[in-house]
């Protein structure tokens, strides 16, 4: 019997162990960083899915690199607010610039659809979803067209769930 309540209370101290130990995950407790933007009338609106970051890690895993050449979140570069300054209609909500593209994000597509329509006077633009993609940076005009096309199909796919 005393082995029997030895083994009992072991199995009672190894899962309280356990327990403990699955607990202290980072992951689990810390808060989860949501991102909101204002709708006409001013209410924030929590925004889902990827971030520009977010995409551009999986635009070079989806072409096989480990990243699009020395990523930079340069949002303030189209963020009033990023910037300090008063936040405008057409701000975006993030920018990641790299050697192979420019990646701007916007709360909503409309958002994506005038940024491309008007930046399509200074060279290559294509929106997919709420993202807008650029080639007029750095070394980008050097990423061919095939590659382009590559990214795009990719981010589409990336972004299919947010649809």
């Amino acid at each position: 019997m005393n082995t029997r309540a030895t083994a009992v209370g072991l199995l009672a101290a190894a899962a309280l162990a356990l327990t403990a130990c699955s607990g202290s995950d980072t992951a689990s407790t810390e808060p989860s960083k949501i991102r909101y933007s204002s709708s006409e009338d001013g209410v924030a609106l929590p925004i889902t899915g990827l971030t520009a970051q977010e995409a551009a890690a999986k635009l070079a895993d989806a072409t096989g690199v480990t990243d699009l050449g020395n990523p930079a979140d340069n949002t303030d570069a189209c963020s009033g607010k990023a910037a300090g300054k008063s936040p405008g209609p057409n701000d975006c909500s993030q920018l990641i610039t790299t050697d192979t593209v420019s990646i701007y994000e916007f709360d909503k597509s409309a958002g994506a659809a005038r940024w491309v329509t008007t930046m399509k006077k200074t060279g290559d633009w294509r929106q997919v979803g709420r993202f807008a993609l650029g080639w007029t940076a750095r070394d980008q005009d050097l990423t061919s067209d095939d590659r382009r096309a590559e990214l795009v199909a990719a981010l589409k796919k990336a972004t299919a769930s947010e649809s």
